[in-house]
């Protein structure tokens, strides 16, 4: 019987390695895995790879991480926000490095990453800094600059329910990068609001199949 319920968010997140990369899921503060995030920070791993929207707010979310100093690395869109002040002094004294990426183009490498794209070709970026060290090729008459595909080892999702298949149905805004992230994971950790029985979910409403997540935890909401 298939069955991807983890009884303890801790055990969920147990066999993280050192340096690993992981896709953590939100936008702003809606639809972030608090808890497994927590979990990793209790967890103990280090030398992460992260990739985010953004770099938490004040100590929490992943800022609790790299205050910390647990990020070695993080890839995002938005870094320079005055709640995120955590990232930008650690970034300002050397001991995290920076992967900035216009949020269009971060989406889709992530979401190329999940369905077996390698790359592809953007305009976004040309002339800029981002386009440094990167191919460029003009296709119908557009200059365009290649993209790597974004996979993580690890995925840490936020949804509102699952049932024990690993399906998913997200709140609202919650859902944002949380679906890209969820495919391109190697292994997708769920932290949900709620866990069902098989088939109480309307399969109208899932928008993460069972098939791309591996564990499911139900969030304690403290």
């Amino acid at each position: 019987m298939i069955n991807k319920i983890y009884e303890s968010i801790d055990d969920a997140v147990a066999d993280i390695a050192d340096g690993s990369t992981i896709l953590f899921g939100g936008f702003g503060g809606a639809g972030v895995a608090y808890e497994l995030i927590l979990a990793l920070y209790r967890q103990g791993a280090k030398d992460i790879f992260g990739v985010s929207n953004n770099p938490g707010y004040e100590h929490e979310g992943i800022a609790k991480l790299i205050l910390h100093d647990r990020l070695s690395k993080l890839t995002c869109s938005f870094p320079n926000n005055k709640q995120s002040y955590v990232f930008i002094e650690k970034y300002n004294q050397g001991k995290i490095g920076l992967e900035l990426i216009p949020q269009g183009t971060f989406a889709e490498r992530i979401r190329a990453g999940g369905a077996g794209i390698e790359a592809f070709f953007t305009p976004t970026g040309v002339g800029t800094d981002v386009a440094v060290g990167k191919e460029e090729r003009e296709i119908n008459g557009i200059s365009c600059i290649l993209e790597q595909a974004i996979r993580g080892d690890y995925a840490f999702i936020k949804a509102k329910k699952a049932d024990r298949w690993g399906n998913l149905v997200y709140n609202k805004s919650g859902r944002n990068f949380n679906p890209v992230m969820a495919m391109a994971g190697k292994i997708t950790i769920a932290e949900v609001d709620e866990i069902v029985e098989v088939g109480e979910l309307d399969p109208e409403t899932i928008v993460t199949p069972g098939i791309f997540v591996q564990r499911v935890v139900k969030r304690s909401g403290l």
